[in-house]
């Protein structure tokens, strides 16, 4: 069994500045990397901010010059802000470091997670993070395009370069549950470094999701994002999700047979036969 401790940096009024959570979390990432601490997650709300992964595109980012703090985790651009729980797992792995690994992992907490709640969420395939799915629910159905009720006139099925900022609410990304479309309830992204992890996942507890219809949230177009209060039809709060999560995580981190990923050998080569 691996230890894990959590710290919770602070919420609400508390709420952690971004780059004094970035700061922080070099911090215990060196002192992890050194066996200085066992492995640890950091919990923490933001003050509104927006965060670029490594893989954001220009036109993803606010149309309105925003302020957009460019980080070097995997993944795209996404919103942090009040009513969503942060959470930045220091974890130390073997090598060689098997990364989809980790990252389903925390998946399978935050799916655990909001099962508790009564919220039913699934993974989507080539699409990191926790989501609850749109109308074609059945995996064996063949789902739509969009995720979810997908109109022939609906302009983002032909077009690859379609804004939805630049049209109308009825696309906007907050609205994705209201037009039955997948919506994600968990962003996730990670970075290992050392052998050692950063960066982590962002659960919608009660947020104004809102603040998405500003960017492209992590680069997708033709799906949304959502919020537990949202689902439910209900106020849920940080205090009620923040002993879920932790239980959640700890059962899934603490008790994952770690192993490093595999490498395959290239067969080797014949010698060469001489001819006649």
């Amino acid at each position: 069994m691996n230890e894990l401790r959590f710290i919770r940096l602070g919420f609400g009024a508390d709420s952690v500045d971004y780059q004094e959570a970035w700061d922080e979390q070099r911090r215990v990432h060196a002192a992890r990397f050194a066996d200085e601490v066992p492995d640890t997650c950091l919990l923490l709300e933001h003050p509104p901010v927006y965060t670029a992964g490594r893989r954001t595109a220009p036109e993803e980012r606010p149309l309105d010059g925003t302020p957009v703090v460019d980080v070097d985790r995997g993944g795209k651009i996404t919103w942090h802000g009040p009513g969503q729980l942060v959470g930045y797992p220091i974890q130390k792995l073997p090598r060689p470091v098997d990364v989809v690994a980790h990252l389903r992992r925390l998946e399978d907490a935050m799916i655990a997670v909001c099962a508790e709640f009564g919220v039913e969420t699934s993974r989507v395939e080539g699409r990191a993070g926790v989501w609850v799915l749109g109308d074609a629910k059945d995996a064996t159905e063949e789902r739509p395009k969009l995720g979810g009720l997908s109109l022939d006139f609906d302009p983002r099925v032909n077009d690859s370069e379609f804004d939805p900022r630049l049209n109308g609410p009825e696309y906007a990304p907050s609205n994705a549950g209201q037009r039955r479309e997948d919506r994600k309830i968990c962003a996730m992204g990670i970075r290992v470094a050392k052998g050692v992890t950063m960066h982590g996942f962002a659960l919608n507890v009660n947020p104004d999701t809102s603040n998405f219809d500003k960017i492209i949230p992590c680069g997708i177009r033709d799906a949304g994002v959502t919020s537990l209060s949202y689902e439910l039809g209900r106020e849920v709060t940080i205090d009620e999700v923040l002993p879920v999560v932790e239980r959640h995580l700890r059962d899934v981190l603490e008790n994952a047979a770690l192993a490093p990923r595999v490498v395959e050998k290239a067969p080797e080569r014949e010698p060469d036969k001489a001819t006649a």
